[in-house]
């Protein structure tokens, strides 16, 4: 049997950082009997192979150095396996000067009061870009694109920072990617696209815990607090809590996974406490929050 390679391959780039991949099966060939799937092959940027029934594909990756696959079909029958030749195709990298992209793209998320997240990202201008560059920067997040609105500029009238105060990033998904793309212009050269894909979850900046109470029984210290604020259940939080004896000079960090919290301390020296908080067993562990205020407890 005959097995012919999938006709009319083409990659399409339907979104910020997303590729189409469609195909359609070989008009040769005759599926009388056989079961027939499809062999994907990415090459790059990142490599990865599977296989479907389906005669399209989509995939959510960086472009700016292009992308390239593979595709072949495969005829299934009882315990036989046959494939036709690769089908290849493949999407250049956007025009641009080598080093006029952005540099050093960080960014960082919070969860507001209101329950919506906030976004702010900053970055460097490429080595080689002009002085009179300008970067614009749009976040995706599942299907929705938005522009930067809201800039902060350098000394030489650049923009390299921007915010965000509401988006559309949901706070209550687990590790959903979002997608950010910097382009930019110039009167003097082509400025190379940059993009980035974060997780939403590893780099949100958690809040800080709540109604931080601490009290002494005795030589006991008690502390009890709220988790942060947040959609994720208390059960998804840890905390470091930071116990400083002003007397002696000696500091200890202990890991906590409850809200609440008893040691055996010397009730005749003064110690100031501080606790913060991270993501915990239910998603991917953020940036560890601002330490609470500070709260003295003992003799002066």
């Amino acid at each position: 049997v005959q097995v012919f390679p999938p006709v009319n391959f083409t990659l399409t780039v339907s979104a910020l950082a997303q590729v189409l991949l469609h195909w359609k099966p070989n008009p040769n060939q005759d599926p009388k009997n056989y079961t027939i799937r499809y062999d994907v092959k990415i090459l790059s940027p990142v490599p990865e192979e599977y296989d479907t029934k389906k005669t399209h594909s989509i995939r959510t990756a960086v472009l700016h150095n292009g992308f390239s696959a593979h595709i072949r079909t495969l005829l299934l029958h009882n315990d036989l396996q046959m494939r036709s030749d690769w089908v290849k195709e493949k999407l250049l990298p956007p025009p641009g000067a080598p080093e006029t992209s952005v540099t050093n793209l960080s960014c960082v998320t919070r969860i507001t009061i209101s329950s919506t997240v906030s976004l702010h990202c900053t970055w460097l201008p490429g080595r080689e870009a002009p002085e009179d560059t300008e970067y614009f920067l749009f976040y995706r997040y599942e299907t929705y694109t938005e522009e930067c609105q809201d800039y902060i500029k350098d000394k030489w009238n650049r923009n390299t920072e921007c915010r965000f105060s509401v988006t559309h990033i949901d706070p209550e998904e687990v590790d959903k990617l979002i997608v950010i793309h910097i382009n930019g212009s110039s009167k003097y050269a082509a400025i190379k696209p940059f993009q980035q894909l974060f997780n939403q979850n590893a780099i949100e900046k958690v809040n800080v815990p709540r109604n931080v109470t601490v009290f002494l029984e005795q030589n006991d210290l008690l502390a009890t607090w709220e988790k942060p604020i947040s959609p994720f259940p208390k059960e998804c939080f840890e905390y470091e809590f930071y116990l400083f004896n002003l007397k002696s000079g000696n500091k200890q960090i202990l890991k906590i996974s409850s809200n609440d919290f008893r040691l055996w301390i010397d009730v005749t020296n003064r110690y100031s406490i501080q606790i913060r908080a991270n993501h915990h067993i239910c998603c991917t562990r953020g940036f560890w929050s601002d330490w609470s205020e500070i709260i003295y407890v003992g003799k002066n």
